[in-house]
């Protein structure tokens, strides 16, 4: 059992030449498992003597104004009744 573990971690191993340039063409094979696209980031760890690639997730954040915040705020605040509703109701839960 041990020794078909093994050719399956042999079977995922690949040589890859590193350009002039400094860069790694990963085989489309990969790529495509991956989900990893044209352009796509890609997350390089050093674990002791070793570099591990992993695909990266990519998020966009939005900045908002310190006044969209402030109308937000605003547009959430309870009234006094509808605070001690709330207040009733958890209250309640204990």
């Amino acid at each position: 059992m041990l020794s078909h573990w093994k050719k399956e971690i042999i079977a995922l191993r690949q040589t890859l030449i590193v350009s002039h340039r400094g860069q790694l063409t990963l085989p489309a094979n990969l790529r495509k498992r991956f989900g990893i696209k044209n352009g796509g980031a890609i997350i390089l760890e050093e674990r002791g003597n070793e570099l591990v690639l992993k695909p990266a997730m990519v998020l966009e954040v939005e900045m908002y104004t310190d006044e969209q915040v402030l109308a937000w705020d605003e547009a959430d605040r309870l009234d006094d009744a509808e605070r001690q509703t709330v207040l009733r109701h958890l209250a309640a839960r204990q």
